[in-house]
């Protein structure tokens, strides 16, 4: 038994490379995402969270998309970096709870495989320790238009100090659905079709991994959208909210949606969602793309050095 893991934890499995190392492709190919990804990322929440003016009125969808490109425009530097050190520190924050606890149960019920199973009960055990951070990434750049600046750390973890950070927590149960949608499709669903498109049109045409990969973001994304993003104007709402001012609770958010589909209709409830269809593409494939890496480098390292599966010997 080792200090932290048990030591089969670092064995070879019959993927050719242990979960210890799984799971570091996760996190390496996280990384890589998150880094890319900043820019769409930030601008998309501003789309959303510009669907009320400074005074609580339901604006036009083009007018909040015309308020997050002027933000941009007046500060491209600062607006496609906000968010982006919190997100990274959310890697380890983040994505070990959810990844190790999403590749410990694929484990435990099979041989590493993702499954729903495994999707199910990632989304709801991490969704205590994602939420802190995505609060913390999206207050970050809340108040752009009004400062023009994005908001120390510091100063967001003093505020939700003086409420014995409680308001780290707004949108959690949002969260827990978005979290589930995201792992069924975009962890369970697209290495599963990516795979499938290798297999029967790799054998066809001279298409690669990376367009594999390309193909089937593409083909998982869209669905991934129309399930998340209502989910995603609703942790917006409610985690752009000031810290130090009254919480909106979920159903709070949803009238606000609600309200926003009877002015605009289904764009009112779909702020976001081209904008959303680009960055799940650009985000899977910068994910997968950056995992397969990972996990390739690490299975050539391993054969290179003789460490190889070994069958358990059956008693």
């Amino acid at each position: 038994m080792g200090l932290l893991f048990a030591d089969d934890y670092f064995v070879i499995k019959k993927g050719g490379i242990s979960q210890f190392q799984t799971m570091t492709a996760y996190l390496g190919g996280s990384a890589f995402q998150t880094v890319m990804d900043n820019p769409v990322t930030a601008y998309r929440q501003l789309v959303q969270q510009y669907a009320k003016d400074l005074n609580g009125k339901v604006v036009d969808p083009k007018i909040a998309s015309e308020e997050a490109k002027a933000v941009f425009r007046a500060a491209p530097i600062g607006a496609s970096l906000s968010g982006v050190m919190p997100r990274l520190i959310g890697v380890g924050f983040k994505r070990v709870p959810k990844f190790g606890i999403l590749l410990g149960i694929s484990f435990i019920v099979g041989d590493g495989e993702v499954g729903m199973v495994a999707a199910t009960g990632a989304s709801i055990l991490s969704a205590p320790f994602i939420n802190p951070i995505r609060m913390i990434e999206k207050q970050q750049r809340a108040f752009f238009k009004q400062t023009g600046n994005t908001k120390p750390i510091m100063d967001i973890l003093k505020e939700a100090a003086a409420k014995n950070f409680t308001p780290l927590f707004r949108g959690t149960l949002p969260l827990m659905g978005h979290s589930l949608a995201s792992a069924t499709l975009g962890l369970v669903g697209q290495p599963r079709l990516q795979k499938w498109i290798q297999k029967e049109v790799g054998a066809k045409t001279s298409i690669g991994s990376f367009g594999s990969n390309l193909i089937a973001s593409a083909a998982v994304s869209p669905i991934y959208i129309f399930v998340t993003n209502p989910l995603s104007r609703l942790e917006v709402i409610m985690q752009t909210n000031s810290i130090s001012g009254k919480s909106i609770g979920t159903m709070e958010a949803v009238k606000e949606v609600v309200t926003d589909s009877k002015a605009f209709g289904l764009r009112g409830v779909f702020r976001g969602q081209g904008i959303g269809i680009a960055k799940a593409i650009l985000s899977l494939t910068l994910f997968h793309e950056g995992r397969i890496w990972c996990m390739g480098a690490f299975k050539g390292y391993n054969e290179n050095n003789g460490y190889v599966y070994v069958e358990p010997v059956k008693a």
